[in-house]
Formats: C-alpha cells, structure tokens, sequence
C-alpha cells in the first residue's frame, strides 16, 4: 500500500502559484508518517513549494486542512478523487466544521487523529473506509511516537526543527479556533518522548509549535528542567501570565529559550476584556509596560501577536497599536484582522448580528483575498480595516522600522546569536507581508470548478 500525504498551500497571487520562502516543516503531516504502518510506504508532498504528481500511482491521500487551506484543499482532493483515489482529510478545519469536509472526501477525521489512524488504514486495505472517524482526545499525545522527518528533505524548509510539549490551551478567548479544537483542554506529552525526540534530530535551534506552552506550569517546569543539559535554542508560544512565575521564567531562560510568540492582541482594556483574555486583563493604563520590562530582564526575543477590529477598535487606536509596537523594539509584531473562525464564539456573535461578510463562509468566497476583513467592524468600514491592518504591518516590517528595532540593547543585541537571528528573519517575513497581501484562495475560479464539474 502506498499513502501520499498533502500539506496544501493557501492560493496564488496573481496569475501565480504562491511559493511561501518562510515555510517550515508540516510538523502534522511528520506525526502521521510515524504513525502509519512500516509496510506502507509514505511520501509526502508540500504544495506551497512544489507540484503535485496526481497522475502518480498511490492508494490513498491523506490532506491536512486548515480554514486559509480548505478551498486549495478541497481543490487537490478533487483531483485525486476524479481519478478514483480515495482521500482522508483531518486538522483544525475538520474538527470546526466537519460537515463541509466531509463533502470533499471520502473520510474525514474530526480531532486528533492518533488513536484511530492504525485502524483507518487497515479499514481502507480492507475497503472498510468509514466516511467518519470520531477519536477520543489522548489525555497523553505522541507517546513513544517520534516525528518522522525523512519525508521533509530536500524542500527547503528553514533550517529550524518544529515538535511538540503540548497541545491546546486552558484559556477560552472568544476568537480562538484552538480552544473550540481541543474545548479548553491543555494536554502534555512525556517529558522523556520529547528529550528522546529532540536527540533523534541534529539541530540546536527548535520550535515547539504549542499553542502555550506555560500552561501548566508545572509540567512547563519539567521539560525546562530536562532541556539545561542538551544546550539548545528554542522558541515557542506563551501568555504573559508566566511573568508571575520567576522560577518558570528563570528555568526557561536557562533551559534556552531565546523568544516567544506572545498574545497582547490589544492595548486596549475593553477590548482585552471583550475578547476573554483573561489572561492580559492585569494590564491597566499604560498596559504592559511592567510586562514588557520583564520580557527585557530575562532577555527573550518577542513575537508579539495583536488583533484588530474588535468593537472597541478605531482606526486610531489600531494606528496606536502598531505605535506601540514600534515604540518597544518588538522582534517580530503580527497585526492579525480579527477572523471569525467556525462554530467559535465569536463566529457565532457575528453571525447573530447579521456582520459575517462572504455569505459567513469566507474561507470559500471567490471574492475573498487574504488579510481582507470578513467581518463588518464596529467603527470602520470593512475596507478601513483590512487598509490600516496593512498599513501596520508594512510600517512595522519597514527598513527604518527593522534597523530601530534592531538596536534593542537587552534582547535583539543581547548576543550575537540573537542579533544574527533577528537579521537573517526580519528581511524574510518583510517579504511575505507584501507577497501574501491580497492573495486569492485556492487556484480554480468558481467558472473552473464548474466547468470540472
């Protein structure tokens, strides 16, 4: 038997395919390669850098789906299935929406799919396939599963190892797809999987792809621990709570931690409180300045993530947002437009306001371009906020922005190492904001698909 495994790309620009230069590692896509049977053979297939062979011999296709991927998606498995390969389908859209999946496929996998891959595989040997697999969330994820990391040479991933401690968060923000995927629920591998799994690989520098990884923090502290001997650097994702914990912070310092992605999403209280994040909701007048002092002290490199077009948006309070981010030598900012993903809550009070642009249905609309706003905000116009998240994002990345930030004497030129890193990304993720700004989804126009049809 032979399984052909699919990481989807979002669309194209242009008239173009487009090639993503930051891609890394569909880490998923590894776990399913470990977990598949020795006598199957696997390949894999990245469409955000790469053709796809569908003329190619395999028995059946396996397609990770996220909701900026789900028409490209749908668009590949279509293609297979017309030429009478079956297709399974799984990830974070599969699980928020399962229905629409499951029109595209001949099975889709709602959740974690470790407890049931095994059996999905021999039901299709057999021509059992079910069109639904429902498994039970693991308590304890990839035990004694170690990523299969074969299948990613030689397509140009940067040369950064992703893995994972844990999976989900225990918090309930309003516009969070995570939290709907695994209901609020924090889970976390064996400390021991995740030691043997770093030294199965070569490199130094790591990315847990948690989606917070100081959740527990007590487990948080078990894996800082297990990491101080191996001498490595990592990055990962985390709320700014940990701040009140110095033992976790000094253990992650020590354990090798240069930076991480952290969730301010606004400087605003009434929108931090409007979102449930609960964990910001300390922050007060001059919001995260004792924070950011901090985040200093320890010397962590940060990814500071915000949303815009929360009802207590303006565009001025935006514009001061990217200000803000500017104004404290953040290492990376990201200005997300607030996206209403199905069946979360905050999809569902969009929808109840009659605000859901694209027909609620977004991710599909042949009109709808990446970055664009797919909700009508409070205080703007649609159109206003996708031009000033833009704006943001084109001030933050500029040249003038880049060298100022660069000079950050406690974090970005903390050492050389840092100061080197923060060159080398920088100048790449400037590019990708211009290259992904407006891209449509998916390759097929809606006359295509009805043609094909």
């Amino acid at each position: 038997m032979k399984l052909t495994l699919i990481k989807p790309n979002i669309g194209r620009r242009e008239h173009s395919l487009y090639v993503d230069e930051a891609r890394m590692e569909p880490l998923q896509l590894g776990i399913l390669a470990a977990l598949t049977p020795e006598d199957v053979e696997v390949v894999m297939y990245d469409d955000r850098m790469e053709q796809i062979p569908y003329d190619e011999p395999t028995d059946l296709v396996a397609i990770t789906v996220e909701t900026f991927t789900a028409r490209r998606a749908y668009e590949i498995s279509e293609e297979f299935r017309r030429r009478g390969v079956k297709t399974v389908m799984g990830g974070m859209h599969a699980m928020l929406i399962p229905e629409e999946v499951s029109e595209h496929c001949d099975c889709v996998i709602v959740g974690d799919a470790e407890p049931v891959w095994a059996e999905m595989i021999e039901d299709h040997r057999k021509g059992q396939l079910k069109k639904r697999y429902d498994p039970v969330q693991p308590c304890c994820p990839q035990i004694n599963v170690i990523t299969r990391r074969d299948i990613f040479e030689g397509k140009g991933y940067l040369p950064i190892t992703l893995l994972q401690f844990s999976r989900g968060c225990s918090h309930k923000c309003s516009f969070c797809a995570s939290s709907v995927y695994f209901k609020a629920n924090h889970y976390c591998r064996p400390v021991e999987d995740v030691i043997k799994e770093i030294k199965s690989q070569k490199r130094k520098l790591l990315f847990f792809v948690d989606d917070n990884i100081v959740c527990n923090r007590k487990k948080a502290k078990e894996l800082f621990r297990a990491l101080i001997p191996l001498k490595i650097h990592w990055v990962s994702q985390g709320s700014i709570d940990m701040l009140a914990d110095s033992e976790l912070m000094e253990l992650m310092v020590k354990s090798g931690c240069l930076g991480l992605v952290i969730g301010f999403e606004s400087i605003s209280p009434e929108c931090i409180s409007e979102m449930n994040k609960g964990t910001n909701k300390k922050g007060s007048g001059d919001m995260y300045k004792s924070e950011i002092q901090q985040l200093r002290k320890w010397g962590l490199q940060t990814w500071a993530a915000f949303t815009v077009g929360h009802d207590g948006d303006t565009l001025e309070s935006i514009k001061a947002t990217c200000d803000f981010a500017i104004r404290n030598k953040f290492t990376f900012a990201a200005f997300n437009i607030l996206m209403p993903y199905p069946n979360t809550p905050l999809y569902e009070k969009m929808e109840r306001e009659g605000r859901l642009l694209y027909d609620g249905k977004w991710w599909l609309h042949e009109d709808y371009r990446f970055n664009y706003a797919s909700i009508v905000p409070k205080n703007m116009t649609p159109d206003e906020l996708t031009e000033i998240s833009f704006n943001c994002r084109s001030r933050f990345n500029s040249p003038s922005s880049i060298f100022k930030r660069a000079l950050e004497p406690r974090t970005n030129m903390r050492t050389p190492y840092r100061f080197a890193t923060y060159l080398i990304y920088n100048p790449l993720f400037r590019k990708e904001v211009f290259k992904k700004q407006g891209m449509r989804f998916g390759l097929k126009s809606e006359n295509e698909e009805k043609n094909d049809a």
